[in-house]
């Protein structure tokens, strides 16, 4: 009994998973379309998602990178310097940062501060009837609420990406040259090992990573239920699965993009 009660649950989590992914998958259709639409107040609505996401959320990203360049700098400096390859330390921390960590990192900061907030502004929206008041209105809900949120995101997370990878460098770079790392040495190793390809490779993982934060967040808000509490269950949920499917992605990213 105990066996087919796991085989009926496991049904039932997987036929939730589809049934999930096609609705996202008709939300993101539904916002791409929205892009074409022309609306006076949209510009507004869209400046303001790009203030949220990209400005607002710059100083905790910056910090972040900051510190994990300087920790990364001081697991590797050392015992490269140790080893007699304190030539590459420049290079190890540029490659590292812009095409996993500066990428990763910004990612999941944005996942817990902006797609939090996306499911929480959605969810009491839904739970205070605006979304069905919306379509009183005939206004489609996921071009009003989704479409600025998702473009948003798809633009700022590359910019952060930039300040990241650079801030991550910085800290990385003082450590190493604390370590007995030269400058001159560092910036030269970082300007050998590092191409656009990378850079760019790395801001792009973050443009799907904006896109997928953007329409699981919106996606779990609108279907919240449960009043409050159900607003807070969404917010958390939103966290998780976004970071979830974050790393999911960054894998198959990082597979097509340098490991084949």
């Amino acid at each position: 009994m105990i066996f087919f009660a796991l085989i009926r649950d496991l049904g039932r989590s997987l036929l939730a998973a589809f049934s999930a992914l096609g609705s996202g998958t008709l939300i993101l259709w539904d916002a791409l379309l929205g892009i074409s639409m022309r609306n006076a107040h949209a510009g507004k609505r869209i400046w303001d998602q790009l203030a949220l996401v990209g400005y607002e959320s710059l100083p905790i990203v910056l910090i972040t990178m900051l510190f994990s360049g300087m920790v990364f700098g001081l697991q590797i400096a050392r015992e490269f310097v140790l080893f007699g390859a304190g030539q590459f330390v420049g290079g190890v921390v540029a490659v590292s940062m812009a095409r996993e960590l500066a990428p990763t990192l910004t990612g999941i900061i944005v996942a817990a501060r902006i797609g939090s907030a996306f499911a929480a502004e959605l969810g009491a929206m839904k739970i205070t009837n605006q979304i069905d008041a919306l379509r009183a209105l005939a206004t489609n809900p996921i071009r009003y609420l989704v479409t600025p949120r998702l473009i948003a995101s798809a633009i700022m997370l590359p910019l952060l990406t930039m300040y990241a990878n650079v801030m991550g460098m910085a800290g990385g770079a003082l450590v190493a040259i604390n370590s007995g790392v030269s400058y001159q040495s560092f910036l030269n190793s970082a300007t050998l090992f590092l191409d656009a390809y990378d850079l760019f490779g790395g801001m792009l993982k973050t443009m799907v990573f904006g896109i997928i934060i953007a329409i699981t967040s919106c996606y779990i808000g609108l279907n919240t239920e449960g009043g409050a509490a159900g607003v807070g269950r969404s917010t958390t949920s939103a966290v998780v699965w976004s970071i979830i499917l974050l790393y999911g992605s960054n894998f198959v990213m990082s597979w097509l993009l340098w490991a084949r």
